[in-house]
């Protein structure tokens, strides 16, 4: 069995399976807006690992080429995906049933976050992506 989550109110369900990778909290803009958080904890799975177990999310193409999946009833964020990765979904970590069991393993987009979170861990931070490299 994999990692199981759904929205606020129930009305979707879904199950990931497979490989976990990219656990990050995000910082940047898009993210905090869309969530109406200082920062969103993803996590990424083959988009082919990702089943809706329950219900079918509405779609919102955010920006050019991004697609995030939500909750048509509460709202509940519960993916993004870029067409710059086609086989890879994102999938909101506060989502999960267990979201204790995926902490995040850094932080993205950390050049755009809000100045007053202060977040005491040792976690790496990049200024965007992780293939810019890490915060000076």
């Amino acid at each position: 069995m994999g990692l199981q989550g759904g929205c606020m109110c129930g009305a979707v369900r879904y199950e990931a399976t497979g490989a976990v990778t990219h656990p990050t909290l995000c910082h940047c803009v898009d993210c905090r807006r869309a969530s109406g958080a200082p920062a969103l904890a993803w996590f990424s799975v083959r988009k082919d690992a990702l089943r809706w177990t329950r219900g079918t999310p509405a779609r919102n193409p955010s920006s050019p080429g991004v697609e995030r999946l939500f909750c048509r009833d509460c709202g509940t964020q519960l993916t993004w995906h870029g067409a710059a990765a086609p086989d890879e979904i994102d999938v909101t970590t506060g989502s999960l049933d267990d979201p204790d069991a995926l902490p995040p393993a850094d932080h993205t987009y950390y050049s755009q976050r809000v100045r007053w979170l202060h977040l005491a861990d040792s976690l790496p931070r990049y200024p965007r992506l992780r293939s810019d490299g890490m915060e000076p």
